[in-house]
């Protein structure tokens, strides 16, 4: 993998260039990760790649429970308060990426 400035950070932008590229290109197109990368515009092929595999072994430890839920504040609104609570804790721990 190119070492630069660039190939270590990622823009907002390019991960929903990212995104929706993973989106079009799935994973029987023959030459996906340059596809993907001429889509993002400013990566390569193996920048994509490793972007994509540290993608994919976030999602693993977060359905392995590994990653710790973030502590959203709650906001009282009158008489209703509104934050997370047991319910979405249960519906956010269910959630599974297929």
């Amino acid at each position: 993998m190119a070492s630069s400035s660039m190939s270590s950070s990622w823009t907002s932008k390019q991960n929903k260039m990212f995104e929706r590229a993973l989106a079009v290109y799935d994973k029987d197109t023959p030459d996906r990760w340059q596809k993907v990368a001429k889509a993002v515009g400013s990566k390569s092929a193996e920048e994509v790649k490793r972007h994509y595999d540290i993608l994919v072994e976030d999602i693993k430890n977060i359905e392995q429970d590994l990653v710790p839920l973030p502590k959203y504040k709650t906001i009282d609104v009158g008489s209703k308060s509104r934050g997370i609570n047991d319910l979405d804790l249960r519906l956010m721990k269910n959630m599974r990426i297929q």
